[in-house]
């Protein structure tokens, strides 16, 4: 099976793409796993392509990766080769959209940003806004795409209800969406009347089938807990863990695959999942303690997440079945997050990430997950559907 070609590497090759870049003023938005096969990063791809690189973004986590979760990154410092770099990630709603007087001093921005295909992952939320801010400015964005590393075929869980759109969803998709970065882009510049500002330069070689194991590109963790393509596969489920008190496995080595509280036993939790006969998925009993953020320093009891068969595996249904089992299993003390989260001060966490009420109401309630799940089997269906208009390959 042939590799895939990333958009930044046809940006390179390709003439009629490659023109769009060259000796023009460009600032790029990446990350540290905006690199090419070679493991070239996206910025030197561009300078070696002959752009000239007048300032850099960086999204959440920075440029260079290494801040935490909604950890503020404020003002403007320098990046590589001296580059101005500009924080699209600090402490208002406003400091994740690009100055329009910086974007004016631009051609051009370049987006090349690995997503891990989950609605919450903010990546892609950045280049919407970004693109809104080109649209105001009157500059293009050229947006390179890359893989879905979950694939492009499975689709899990409801939109958002419209007034539960934030910055782990400013459209309204499903948890698991199945599409790559240029799809869903190009999907909110349909809806919102940006397409005359949207370049996507499209992959060559990637199928809608393909997992990242398939595609023959080199993993690099694009956000300090996601260090491998086993944190993706859960993610898109146990994400929700954030919405509550408990320990999503932040602070550990197996972030998202831990899940953990005090007061409860494991064997129990354990239990709770398989006889909830989740497909490709097995429960183990598991002891942890964070090294930081929630829980930090103590000793908790949980599950850890093993995928068995990636291919059957749910990870949305899996993530609402574990809030299900751990209400179940902490009773009174269980705790929904009550901190404001990603800029939302008055709407809970869990609302936010499910896209509505109707999940934490029926975790509240003691609901068969079966009955959760038939919740969002209407608007998965619909989204399935709507989002067929967009697909690139």
């Amino acid at each position: 099976m042939g590799r895939v070609f990333l958009g930044i590497e046809n940006l390179q090759q390709n003439k009629k793409y490659r023109i769009k870049i060259q000796n023009r003023r460009v600032g790029l938005l990446a990350h540290p796993a905006s690199i090419d096969a070679s493991y070239r990063h996206s910025l030197d791809v561009l300078l070696d392509t002959g752009a000239r690189v007048t300032v850099l973004f960086g999204p959440e986590h920075g440029f260079s990766g290494e801040e935490q979760d909604m950890a503020p990154i404020t003002g403007q410092s320098i990046g590589p080769y001296g580059l101005p770099l500009q924080s699209l990630y600090g402490t208002t709603a406003e400091s994740l959209s690009p100055d329009e007087g910086l974007l004016r001093e631009l051609d051009c921005l370049v987006v090349d940003l690995f997503d891990v295909g989950a609605r919450y992952y903010t990546f892609v939320w950045t280049a919407v806004l970004c693109l809104q801010a080109c649209h105001k400015a009157g500059v293009e964005l050229i947006l390179t795409d890359r893989p879905n590393p979950l694939g492009g075929d499975a689709v899990e869980g409801a939109p958002q209800e419209r007034g539960f759109l934030s910055f782990v969803g400013l459209w309204p998709v499903s948890n698991r969406h199945g599409l790559t970065p240029g799809e869903l882009v190009s999907l909110v510049a349909a809806e919102q009347g940006l397409q005359d500002n949207l370049t996507v330069i499209p992959m060559t070689g990637w199928r809608r089938d393909m997992t990242f194991c398939d595609t023959g590109l080199p993993w690099v963790m694009p956000s300090p807990n996601m260090p491998t393509i086993d944190t993706a596969r859960v993610y898109p489920g146990l994400c929700l863990i954030e919405g509550t008190s408990a320990s999503e496995g932040r602070g550990t080595t197996r972030p998202f695959e831990l899940v953990g509280a005090t007061g409860i036993s494991s064997k129990s939790f354990v239990k709770r999942l398989e006889d909830m006969r989740l497909p490709g998925v097995r429960f183990r009993a598991a002891t942890f303690r964070p090294g930081f953020q929630k829980h930090a320093g103590r000793r908790l009891s949980g599950v850890q997440l093993h995928v068995t068969e990636p291919e059957l595996f749910l990870p949305y249904r899996t993530g609402v079945a574990t809030l299900l089992a751990l209400k179940a299993e902490a009773g009174d003390n269980f705790k929904w997050r009550d901190q404001p989260y990603e800029f939302v001060t008055d709407i809970p966490a869990i609302d936010l990430l499910t896209g509505s009420t109707l999940v934490r109401a029926a975790v509240e309630q003691n609901a068969r997950l079966d009955d959760v799940a038939a919740s969002w089997s209407e608007g998965e269906a619909a989204f399935r559907s709507y989002r067929k208009d967009f697909l690139l390959y």
